[in-house]
């Protein structure tokens, strides 16, 4: 089984190069280039992830899905957060429907 404290691992990897030096580090240069340049590769990153799967690749899905979720992680990180915070989301909503989940979900 593959060891699951690897995205505590990798937040901690993030949260120490945040602010490196943008020639040295890549998660720098991410956090140098701002809110958006990290929301452009997670575009990025979400349309080579849905080319990969319409094109049954499944290898390439798993590639590209670990830089989708590399990325969802430096966003974490921008904003503060955590992957427990995703976590614990996800615990909360277990067991429950998708459409109850959805329907309790306030509008606004």
């Amino acid at each position: 089984m593959t060891d699951l404290n690897i995205l505590s691992r990798l937040a901690e990897t993030i949260e120490a190069r945040k602010l490196a030096d943008a020639n040295s580090s890549y998660v720098a240069k991410l956090f140098h280039g701002g809110h958006d340049k990290i929301l452009k590769k997670i575009a990025e990153e979400s349309a080579e992830t849905l080319m990969a799967s319409k094109d049954g690749n499944v290898e390439q899905v798993v590639y590209e899905t670990a830089d989708l979720w590399f990325h969802c992680l430096v966003l974490l990180a921008y904003h503060g957060l955590t992957p427990d915070d995703v976590l614990q989301e996800l615990a909360r909503r277990e067991g429950i429907s998708g459409i109850e989940e959805k329907a309790s979900r306030t509008t606004g």
